[in-house]
């Protein structure tokens, strides 16, 4: 999706400004809701929807109930199972400043007919919204976590219940007294110290670091795989009850939050309840002064009218709830002058471009330097070399920036638009940008910015793991001429490394013990450290797991390797490519020479043990005695294989409850499903698999694995 309407200017038309509004919203929800990826600040999304606003309210015919001012932006992705919320999720009005708030104040006393009415205060965490259902099973005494989805357009979600299992701080039971269903609301964010961590972790392995915490961890959210959740420490606030069954729902919000907090929940613990816009306006400002001593990421305050018989009298206006609005804080920005635009070359060729900027200081931080993601990305922001150009620090982690000051300025206009250079600025190869790709390569892969970049990556923690041998290193080997080629770090020796400025001998004799040490790492490692394009560390575990060294490797074609799940066509041509190049293959006999271990024992197949050798799965939807990876280990454990996409070579489909649009594909092509019950009988007779009565049982059951409740399983 792309924005595609030319913008005509604040002086144009109200129907043709109208129209680009629209256009430009649209796409910049999909880059927030979908891909998690905006690039616009809130703020300047928050303006181009005010503008849209104002247009309307002035010109009601240009209003429709497909407006971005009517719905939602997100959409649920069809990678995940699709959930109706009963009870939508809305999203809120805000306002910028304290003549908003009292604007607000005023509309609910008004529609209260003045009514006195208290207000709850909390921290806008900055994260994914979902929606959590719990419910007691027959016969059991407490409710169990049996549904978790995302917001997607308020009306439809993405079932993510098995990732959401591994956020630590979601009660998997609830053992306090609590009512037989319940439905709870929350904010699920990647902690700063997480984000900090892995964007470490990134730049040390040569990768583009995430631009801030929050499309960060609602990305982590839509993963497919539930480790990463797990290792990347994701953690929730609860922020509303909204359903309790046949149990009496509390008189008020403060009340459901303290209600939540005895059942478990995590309720953030600045939450307070007020009865006067004064009280609600310093709570705000001290949150505001504070709002850099907090482990996580919050970008306002959200203010709800407490009672909640008052709140079902205010209502809703469109997508939005009258009894709730959330107090944006400040963008913390600056504005200075963009000097220049220079290319970084990683380690796999990409192109990157930085901003050099007039340093200038940015949520109390000196700002000289900020990403800029590609060529199209400065194209679309119409950012031009000597522009003044607004700064953020995204997440108050990185700087970005976020686009001219004033774009219709004459002073703008005559600065020349911004093109990437045709050549590599490090050795003036002719760079190429390939169909469907972002970002332009260098193709030379004696590339030396490319070499530097390699080294750095081959040497970090999580590819060879040589300790000491830090980026400061790596590049004074390549200036004295003593690394030229990945395996030459096998050939150092203990005089030439104490030659070196700073290196003294306990050092030197620590990276040599290091660099021994590293010959025996495990294949996925080495095949990590060798920086194949597209192949990061999950696809290296993915070939280790599959080919017993490099050498066997190198025999699998692009469409043996196609049908590994999780390697597609682009991947498995970039395997095949790197390791048809002379220069690579060479590095690869060279650290093999060297006593690089590059084979390794794969575990011998028992065929006894293994009665579901040739056996391909899918599992889907929620299970409630296991989780989807435990499911999928049991069906390796037995010689089978999983895979994540349903096609005519699966052979069974194993449907949990709420199974969505993988049971319809498997339904449609006549294959093999089991609800959990069968599932089960299974595993208990492996060798029940090559039996017609199973699959006899299945097909006549019809075994949906689907449930009708209205909030969940």
């Amino acid at each position: 999706m792309s924005a595609s309407l030319p913008d005509p200017g604040p002086a144009a038309n109200p129907a043709e400004r109208a129209r680009w509004l629209r256009d430009q919203l649209w796409f910049h929800n999909d880059r927030y809701y979908n891909d998690d990826d905006p690039i616009i600040s809130d703020s300047q999304y928050d303006a181009l929807m005010q503008e849209l606003r104002d247009l309307e309210a002035a010109h009601s015919e240009l209003r429709s109930a497909s407006s971005p001012t009517q719905i939602i932006g997100g959409s649920a992705s069809d990678r995940f199972p699709q959930v109706q919320h009963p009870i939508p999720m809305l999203s809120l009005a805000n306002a910028f400043d304290r003549d908003g708030l009292e604007a607000w104040h005023r509309r609910v006393t008004a529609l209260l007919d003045g009514q006195p009415f208290r207000m709850v205060a909390e921290l806008k965490i900055d994260g994914l919204a979902v929606r959590l259902v719990y419910r007691k099973q027959p016969g059991e005494n407490n409710a169990k976590f049996v549904l978790g989805a995302t917001r997607g357009n308020g009306q439809t979600g993405e079932d993510v219940t098995n990732n959401l299992r591994q956020v630590r701080n979601i009660p998997e039971t609830l053992v306090r007294d609590h009512p037989s269903v319940l439905e709870v609301r929350g904010e699920v964010y990647l902690p700063l110290k997480s984000f900090e961590r892995m964007n470490k972790e990134r730049a040390r392995t040569g990768e583009p670091l995430y631009a801030n915490p929050r499309n960060t961890g609602a990305g982590t959210i839509r993963q497919l795989d539930p480790d990463v959740v797990r290792d990347r420490k994701m953690k929730i606030w609860v922020y509303s009850l909204n359903y309790t069954g046949d149990a009496p729902m509390p008189a008020g919000h403060w009340e459901a939050l303290e209600r939540l907090e005895s059942y478990g929940f995590r309720v953030n613990p600045e939450n307070r309840v007020f009865d006067t816009v004064d009280e609600v306006c310093a709570f705000y400002d001290e949150m505001l002064h504070r709002r850099h001593n907090w482990k996580y990421e919050a970008d306002g305050v959200v203010v709800k009218v407490d009672s909640l018989t008052q709140q079902d009298a205010l209502g809703f206006a469109g997508r939005e709830p009258r009894w709730a609005i959330a107090y944006k804080f400040p963008a913390e920005r600056a504005v200075t002058k963009l000097l220049n635009i220079e290319i970084n070359v990683g380690r796999t060729g990409s192109l990157n471009p930085q901003a050099i900027l007039e340093p200038v200081v940015v949520s109390g931080a000196t700002v000289q330097h900020a990403s800029l993601h590609n060529e199209e990305d400065i194209h679309r922001k119409d950012i031009r070399i000597g522009d003044l150009v607004e700064i953020e620090r995204a997440g108050d982690v990185i700087p970005r920036v976020i686009g001219p000051k004033d774009r219709y300025s004459p002073e703008h206009q005559n600065l020349p638009k911004y093109e990437m250079r045709p050549d590599c600025p490090e050795c003036g190869t002719e760079v190429l940008k390939e169909a469907g790709e972002a970002r332009h390569r260098c193709p030379n892969s004696t590339c030396p910015a490319q070499f530097f970049e390699s080294l750095k990556h081959f040497v970090s923690r999580s590819a060879m793991d040589i300790d000491g041998l830090g980026e400061r290193w790596c590049r004074i080997l390549i200036e004295r001429g003593l690394v030229s080629d990945l395996s030459h770090v096998y050939g150092l020796k203990q005089e030439q490394l104490t030659e070196l400025d700073r290196m003294g001998e306990k050092l030197a004799t620590r990276i040599l013990d290091n660099i021994e040490s590293s010959k025996r790492r495990p294949l996925a490692r080495v095949l990590f450290a060798l920086g194949i394009l597209h192949v990061g560390a999950e696809v290296a575990e993915l070939l280790a797991a599959r080919y017993s060294s490099i050498d066997e490797l190198d025999e699998a074609g692009i469409d043996e390797l196609s049908e590994i799940d999780g390697i597609g066509p682009r991947i498995a041509e970039s395997i095949i490519n790197y390791l048809q190049t002379i220069r690579n293959w060479d590095t690869k006999s060279s650290l093999e020479r060297a006593g690089v271990d590059m084979r390794q024992e794969l575990a011998p197949k028992d065929p006894t043990n293994l009665p579901w050798e040739g056996q391909t799965f899918v599992i889907t939807g929620t299970l409630s005695s296991m989780t989807r990876r435990e499911a999928e280990g049991k069906v390796k454990a037995l010689g089978g294989t999983t895979t994540s996409s349903v096609t005519r070579k699966t052979n069974w489909l194993v449907a949990g409850a709420s199974a969505g649009s993988k049971l319809a594909t498997a339904q449609r092509l006549g294959l093999t499903v089991l609800d959990e019950h069968r599932w089960l009988s299974l595993l208990e007779n492996p060798e029940m698999i090559y039996s017609g009565s199973l699959q006899e049982l299945a097909k006549s059951s019809g075994a949906t694995g689907q449930a009708s409740l209205p909030f969940g399983p």
